[in-house]
């Protein structure tokens, strides 16, 4: 009888193909730290110049986030992949992206930069006690509120970054 042999594998490997190394895309954001998305999940990059809240991609309605103030104009219009071909959406922005590659070891997590705090604490008073937690991380999103879909704040290179819940937003969009 053969042996069944055992797989071994470390957790880093889930993350990337390549010793420790992250490609990742730096999108312009106003009034809060730039994004962070994996640039894996990027589908296009498209010049768009009007403000909308659902784009016609490949003859798919994708729903739109904004990180910019209502009164600025957008450049552009970022497709991403969802969980399923339904929960894509589009972020629509102004300035140009970045791209990195960057090592795991040199991606920090800090908290937000107190210039963004006030932004972010735009809570309900249910927020205020703790068994409320669950609550709020399922509560709604609201795009001028970063705590609503703020999945972590990591520093590279002592800059920092906002890694935002895309499941979060996607599936309110959507949903």
């Amino acid at each position: 009888m053969n042996q069944i042999r055992k797989h071994t594998f470390e957790a880093i490997s889930l993350l990337t193909a390549s010793n420790g190394i992250l490609d990742i895309t730096i999108v312009p954001a106003e009034n809060q730290p730039d994004w962070i998305i994996p640039t894996e999940l990027i589908l296009s990059v498209d010049d768009y110049v009007e403000r909308i809240w659902t784009y016609m991609w490949q003859q798919q309605e994708v729903a739109v986030f904004h990180l910019l103030p209502h009164e600025q104009t957008p450049d552009k219009l970022i497709v991403l992949e969802g969980n399923t071909t339904v929960h894509r959406l589009a972020l629509q922005t102004v300035g140009e992206l970045r791209q990195l590659k960057v090592r795991i070891s040199d991606v920090k997590d800090t908290e937000l930069p107190e210039q963004y705090a006030q932004i972010s604490e735009h809570q309900p008073d249910t927020a205020k006690d703790e068994s409320n937690e669950q609550t709020l991380s399922s509560a709604r999103f609201h795009e001028d509120v970063i705590s609503s879909y703020l999945f972590q704040t990591v520093t590279i290179d002592n800059v920092p970054y906002l890694v935002p819940d895309l499941d979060k937003i996607a599936h309110q969009l959507v949903d």
